[in-house]
């Protein structure tokens, strides 16, 4: 697979960890993951300047759109779980702080 071809298979992952994320489905997630950095690893080293054209540019920003658009959606997941386990302990402090990981 050419690196432009890899470029395009990174924006599929990219767009099937967010379809998993929304969906809370965990073994699609993980798959998609695991896709996304297979990409990210065959993308690796540097790139002539005659194949950055357009096209790449294009994947890479597109890339980097879904990218943050993961993070997010991560966050916010994060954020919902620490709020329900607050509100099933009664804890509104962070259950991991610095003085109990070094305990």
């Amino acid at each position: 697979m050419n690196r432009v071809a890899q470029l395009r298979a990174v924006v599929d992952a990219l767009h099937a960890e967010i379809a998993a994320l929304k969906r809370f489905d965990v073994a699609a997630l993980a798959a998609a993951t695991g896709a996304k950095e297979a990409g990210i690893g065959a993308l690796a080293g540097p790139w002539r300047q005659d194949e950055v054209d357009d096209e790449v540019r294009a994947l890479a920003e597109e890339a980097q759109r879904l990218n943050e658009t993961s993070r997010i959606y991560v966050n916010l997941m994060a954020a919902n779980v620490r709020a329900r386990l607050e509100a099933l302990t009664g804890l509104n402090s962070q259950v991991y702080t610095r003085s109990s990981a070094a305990a």
